[in-house]
């Protein structure tokens, strides 16, 4: 799995659509093509790649997180989502189609109700809801 580096790669990612959205995440892809052709054949004849697949050098799972400022206002904070993000995510790695994903974080969590910048019970209640964000999208993917 490779993570989503620059603004682009992120920019093209969210393009792609929401795939599936709980309570707090909402799931991003943009899914992506294998090359088909080796570089030498790329370079003399046939189309250029379309500019999001350019984005994306590798043929492999992508996978950015996006925490804003506005739903996270500690750095403890936005990193222990983060954390968690990047975590379930190598579980579901192999279920997880030849895309580029984006987790987005859209809503906050109550800060009255996990009054700890980076508590067990939050850290639980984000993982929880992270696994369901991506049991969802791998079910649809499987239907699809």
């Amino acid at each position: 799995m490779q993570r989503l580096k620059t603004r682009p790669q992120f920019q093209a990612a969210l393009a792609g659509g929401t795939v599936s959205r709980t309570a707090h995440f909402a799931l991003h892809r943009l899914s992506l093509t294998a090359p088909t052709t080796s570089l030498a054949q790329a370079d003399s004849i046939g189309p250029a790649p379309s500019p999001e697949q350019a984005l994306f050098d590798l043929p492999d799972v992508w996978l950015g997180a996006m925490v804003p400022k506005r739903w996270a206002r500690r750095a403890v904070t936005r990193n222990a989502i983060k954390r968690q993000i990047y975590t379930v995510s190598l579980r579901f790695a192999a279920r997880l189609p030849l895309a580029a994903h984006v987790v987005r974080l859209r809503a906050g969590f109550d800060r009255k109700q996990f009054i700890s910048a980076s508590s067990e019970p939050l850290k639980l209640a984000v993982r929880l809801e992270l696994e369901q964000l991506f049991e969802r999208a791998s079910r649809k993917e499987e239907m699809a």
